[in-house]
């Protein structure tokens, strides 16, 4: 039983990490954007509707899965 609660303790501290992480890659990913017309028309190409969004807009939708299916290149 403690077992069980310790694998469940450290998968609960990866999910959370993992949240951390993502949120600090969409941050500095909307920066990268800033400016950016090739990064935001990759974002665009992967789902993401960043086009024409502030720097906050893009950094909340880039914290989420894509709206829309991905587009080929």
């Amino acid at each position: 039983m403690a077992a069980e609660n310790q694998r469940s303790d450290a998968a609960e501290d990866l999910a959370e990490r993992l949240d951390v992480t993502n949120a600090l890659l969409a941050e500095w990913a909307a920066c990268a954007a800033d400016g950016s017309a090739p990064l935001i028309e990759r974002f665009e190409a992967m789902g993401y509707a960043v086009r024409g969004k502030s720097h906050e807009e893009v950094a909340e939708i880039l914290k989420r899965p894509p709206e829309r299916e991905a587009r080929s290149r």
